[in-house]
């Protein structure tokens, strides 16, 4: 079995299989058949973007890391957190996140990172490129992951090779998120 998928946990599955029925959500689409590979999850403007996104990875039975602020993991919470992937992030502490994300890819030989390249539930005008230098350095392809409030639902596209041209793959990035509407729209940055 492929790393990037953990072993059968019937209470864990059933719990977001329940999550997504009691929210009228589904899944379209499917992760590539890779080891290695950074999924952007977006647009990130709502604490139910977290819930949904959970869901998913227990209904897919993802081994997925994710990043998120250190001060929501604390006592109870912090080990359950990490339990399901969280990674805390120290922000005030300058650590260079996309070195220490690269090197985890470099030593595992299955590697699945979900970033919100909002990094923030407000509206932002632009996106943090962690995700882009992280999938470049790492080598690895970006899959984008959708959230579609309009539809309920959860669309995962297909894998995009980062050409080095920033620029023009933000915006190939970006065209694929255009269609789906996200929880908040007026924070979601389009590039527009």
């Amino acid at each position: 079995m492929n790393g990037n998928y953990l072993p059968r946990n019937r209470f864990a599955e059933a719990v977001g299989h329940g999550v997504l029925r009691l929210m009228g959500w589904r899944i379209e689409g499917q992760l590539p058949a890779l080891d290695k590979f950074v999924v952007i999850g977006a647009h990130h403007t709502s604490n139910w973007d977290f819930v949904i996104f959970l869901a998913v990875k227990f209904v897919l039975r993802l081994n997925a890391r994710w990043f998120g602020k250190h001060t929501i993991f604390r006592w109870p919470f912090a080990h359950l957190l990490q339990s399901w992937g969280g990674v805390p992030i120290r922000r005030h502490l300058k650590l260079n996140m996309v070195e220490q994300a690269i090197d985890g890819f470099r030593q595992h030989p299955q590697f699945m990172l979900v970033i919100s390249p909002e990094g923030t539930r407000k509206r932002v005008e632009r996106w943090k490129m962690g995700f882009y230098h992280i999938a470049r350095g790492a080598g690895v392809p970006i899959i984008p992951a959708a959230l579609d409030y309009a539809n309920r639902r959860v669309v995962i596209g297909e894998p995009f090779w980062p050409s080095g041209d920033e620029q023009e793959d933000l915006r190939r990035l970006l065209a694929f998120y255009r269609p789906y509407v996200p929880k908040k729209p007026g924070y979601a940055f389009h590039g527009d």
